[in-house]
């Protein structure tokens, strides 16, 4: 199954850096670096599935594609950004990860901005 290969590829890393740590601290946090990248490509890979069917759901509910396009955006934000803060905080940069979490968080807002703007116009619209 894909996923004991991920947890395999996880754990041979994490193994791997730490007892490479010891000798060369850069190396280790390299090994830690290629791993989530690969470990993160293959999320992505496997994933591809799951957005052919929503997109099938979405067009048999007739929704508007902007919609379904702007939350599979905002969702990779929020993963793409939860990996890059850790990579940071991995290497010991710990402010440099929350700025990226803050820096991910305004680009989700502006995203989901032009959704929120039509659902309070809708609600606008709803009320006498």
């Amino acid at each position: 199954m894909h996923i004991f290969q991920m947890v395999g590829i996880g754990l041979t890393a994490t193994i791997l850096s730490s007892v490479i740590r010891q000798q060369s601290p850069q190396f280790a946090t390299l090994i830690s670096i290629m791993a989530g990248a690969v470990l993160l490509w293959m999320v992505v890979h496997s994933m591809t599935g799951v957005f052919r069917s929503l997109d099938g759901i979405a067009s048999m509910a007739k929704l508007n594609q902007t919609f379904l396009s702007t939350v599979l955006k905002i969702i990779g934000i929020a993963y793409v950004v939860e990996f890059a803060a850790q990579v940071a905080r991995d290497a010991g940069e710990g402010a440099l990860g929350g700025k990226i979490e803050l820096a991910g968080k305004v680009g989700i807002v502006i995203l989901a901005l032009p959704m929120i703007t039509d659902v309070v116009q809708t609600l606008v619209h709803l009320l006498p």
